[in-house]
């Protein structure tokens, strides 16, 4: 899938939260309650990882790791849409100025 794509069904989708968001709570999340649910599951792809790995050993086997993983980047993409930022442009300035900085 190509990071235009990605980023494209990302902000429908989180649009459609913001839906139920309004039907619930009668507003849709802010950017910082966005970035908090970030936040939770990136802290659950690390106990994930761990439990992988054996030394944070869970009984529930749901929610996978590769589900989380997957989760956490459309977190991150409708955090940049929210923001204003082009996630193509983000991404490949940072992997850019990696690569500079490791050669």
């Amino acid at each position: 899938m190509e990071i235009k794509e990605l980023a494209n069904r990302s902000k429908r989708i989180r649009e459609a939260y913001h839906e139920l968001e309004r039907k619930q709570d009668g507003r849709p999340w802010s950017p910082e309650q966005d970035a908090l649910a970030f936040l939770t599951d990136a802290g659950l792809v690390g106990r994930l990882v761990m439990d992988k790995q054996g030394s944070w050993p869970t009984s529930d086997p749901e929610p996978l790791l590769d589900y989380k993983i997957a989760e956490n980047i459309w977190w991150l993409s409708s955090i940049a849409e929210a923001n204003g930022i082009d996630l193509e442009t983000a991404l490949n300035n940072f992997l850019k100025s990696r690569e500079q900085h490791l050669n």
